[in-house]
């Protein structure tokens, strides 16, 4: 495509919107290191990976997307052998999530995300046996094999990412509501097995989420990271600091677990108060609405699929992690996109955008001389 045209299709609406979350991502983080006293390492590790996933995003909608259908089985391929590969490395905190290269950490359960868009894509694109409820089978095997790798490592927040953006795609495809609710209550049913085989600090987190204390109490046990983030949340007023002031001088009240990567949105909501957690939303809703217009003005039935794939994957990590963060659901390990810290969420929440651009680039179908042949 010619840089002119380019520069003239692409969605820039989505550029500006992606880049105005890493921003309010880096006052967060430095919000946070003032809380822990990291002297700025994370905000400056932050800064280099946004400027190479902001480059990568637009590096994304060089080739066009429809090659990707080719390699969409290839890539979720791919990513069940990096989830697999995760056990050869060592545990961190516990949990095998990590695959380093040196002082280079890649986690695969964040690429993984996307390449489940795309293989799921690409089965439902020239199809209609999901239609039926016994052609749902292939679109569960899709999801249940990185979903089970992921649930293993052990992350719970991440792996029931997966299951509102099956069902959200199968709609869309598609599939009839009372299949997709059949499936619904038979997850349901399955819930007590589920439960069997969590971990005890699994199942801690849900019963927490039932034994929420009062303001004025502090618990000790697995409460205390809710606690903590509405404690922060509460303190940030209308105005946060950044207008008012700190609420008070003791640091300890400021303490919350994990503030630069799952806890970022209530430092956000701190710093800048009820005010700044509205427009922190707003700009989701946006980047998501933004998606949902792609896919409403594509013609091809794969890059429409990509595109509500994308838009409900950002959705679901917005709503895990904000809900979990004000009691709403129990508390999960998963990344606010494009704010959180850390290169891998970046990097992989950053190509999905690039893919959404390069959609929004390429709506439909050009007749030249070579007849249907595929817009570049």
């Amino acid at each position: 495509m010619q840089p002119a045209r380019w520069i003239r299709r692409l969605p820039w609406s989505i550029v500006a919107l992606a880049a105005g979350l890493m921003l309010v991502g880096w006052f967060g983080i430095a919000r946070s290191e003032e809380f822990s006293g990291t002297s700025g390492r994370f905000l400056e590790r932050q800064l280099f990976w946004s400027a190479l996933c902001l480059a990568a995003m637009l590096l994304a909608t060089v080739p066009s997307y429809r090659v990707l259908a080719r390699w969409s089985y290839a890539a979720l391929a791919g990513s069940v052998v990096l989830l697999v590969a995760v056990y050869w490395f060592p545990s961190v905190n516990g949990a095998q999530r990590w695959i380093r290269f040196g002082p280079v950490g890649l986690q695969p359960s964040e690429f993984a995300k996307l390449a489940f868009v795309l293989g799921l894509s690409r089965y439902l694109m020239d199809r209609d046996s999901y239609r039926r409820l016994e052609g749902l089978l292939v679109p569960l095997a899709l999801v249940l094999v990185p979903l089970l790798l992921i649930l293993k490592e052990p992350d719970l927040g991440t792996s029931i990412v997966f299951l509102p953006v099956l069902f959200v795609m199968l709609f869309a495809a598609g599939a009839h509501l009372r299949h997709l609710a059949f499936l619904a209550v038979f997850a349901v049913a399955l819930l007590p097995v589920v439960w069997s085989q969590m971990s005890r600090e699994q199942k801690s987190r849900i019963t927490a989420l039932a034994e929420q204390t009062h303001a004025a109490e502090k618990p000790t046990d697995d409460g205390y990271h809710l606690h903590q983030a509405k404690q922060l949340l509460a303190l940030g007023g209308w105005g946060g600091s950044f207008l008012m002031g700190d609420a008070t001088a003791d640091r300890a009240i400021y303490y919350v677990p994990e503030p630069h990567t799952d806890s970022i949105a209530v430092v956000v909501g701190e710093r800048f108060g009820l005010v700044g957690w509205g427009a922190l939303l707003a700009l989701f809703f946006l980047l998501t609405w933004r998606g949902l217009v792609v896919a409403q003005t594509t013609r091809e039935p794969f890059g429409r699929l990509v595109a509500i794939g994308i838009a409900a994957l950002v959705a679901t990590q917005v709503l895990i992690n904000t809900g979990m963060l004000v009691g709403l659901l129990p508390i999960t390990g998963v990344a606010l996109p494009l704010v959180s810290y850390g290169g891998s969420s970046l990097l992989a929440n950053s190509l999905a955008l690039g893919l959404l651009l390069n959609i929004g680039l390429r709506p439909g179908y050009e007749v030249t001389n070579e007849p249907f042949r595929f817009a570049d």
